[in-house]
């Protein structure tokens, strides 16, 4: 088996750092929906473990946006050369390239380079949020609310981001660089 070096960047950045960041909005959505049933006061340990946890959160959405800005997305939008056919190692020119694939870029990408920024934004907020005013958060229904809100919105903007991340690399996947074999021998 084996992978090149832009896949491999593309596969850390969608399936670990994308996923695991939904994964962890999903759970803070849910512990939103929680925070008017648990005590006032939870244990030092339960505080530290959710700091940890709000940090990691916020750390996967950072690692997310700025690895699909600064490495992938230079990589998809690569112009090729003067008289160039296959498209295979330009992904943008390769889905404007057909009618058929042009709209996963025209949409897709669009759409995922603008509104994957909200995702760690907004969790960032809410992170801050529940780090600072975790001790009173059971009294405050509308601050409860309106930080939910913004996690419901970090969590739809990763979904989104996500979706078209994967609709676009199943397209036109972004390939090149050194091969990584992680599996096998080396063909020689």
């Amino acid at each position: 088996m084996e992978i090149t070096f832009r896949a491999f960047i593309t596969l850390i950045h969608g399936m670990f750092f994308g996923a695991f960041f939904l994964m962890a909005v999903y759970g803070v959505v849910i512990e939103l929906c929680k925070y008017a049933e648990r005590p006032p006061q939870p244990s030092a340990k339960t505080q530290s473990l959710e700091r940890l946890y709000l940090t990691f959160t916020v750390v996967l959405g950072w690692a997310a946006v700025l690895t699909g800005a600064y490495l992938i997305y230079p990589w998809y939008r690569a112009v090729p050369p003067a008289g160039v056919t296959d498209l295979a190692p330009f992904p943008r020119y390769l889905l404007k390239s057909s009618p058929t694939t042009s709209g996963w870029h025209d949409l897709g990408m669009e759409w995922k380079e603008h509104i994957a920024w909200i995702a760690p934004i907004a969790m960032t907020m809410v992170a801050w949020v529940l780090t600072k005013y975790r001790a009173v958060m059971h009294e405050h229904a509308q601050v409860r609310g309106s930080v939910l809100v913004f996690a419901l919105a970090a969590l739809v903007a990763a979904g989104v981001a996500g979706f078209f991340g994967a609709m676009l690399n199943k397209y036109a996947p972004v390939n090149g660089g050194s091969m990584i074999h992680l599996i096998g021998k080396a063909h020689e």
